[in-house]
């Protein structure tokens, strides 16, 4: 596999990993998502302990509003932060 592969392979797993402990496997419930910040962002997000600032970011990527977190809206936190992370070390070089 290349390594975009290797990627998109890893972004499911690490989706599946955390969905359905709380009902539909194909979602992140609340808790779920604070989990996945939690263990998989750690310090880069260092409001992943924060419940309201948690519930900003959950409340962002519902954007469906059907109060669970999907593997789209997911992948979209991620292509977010991923390109700020790019901006911030283009910007340090």
């Amino acid at each position: 596999m290349s390594d975009i592969q290797k990627a998109m392979a890893l972004l499911i797993s690490t989706f599946d990993k955390y969905s359905g402990k709380e009902g539909d496997k194909n979602t992140l419930s609340k808790e779920e998502l604070k989990d996945l910040l939690q263990n998989e962002f750690g310090e880069m997000l260092c409001k992943a302990n924060d419940k309201a600032a948690i519930d900003r970011i959950f409340n962002d990527l519902d954007r469906d509003k059907s109060n669970s977190v999907d593997f789209g809206e997911f992948v979209r936190m991620v292509c977010c932060l991923t390109e700020m992370c790019h901006e911030y070390f283009v910007s340090r070089k």
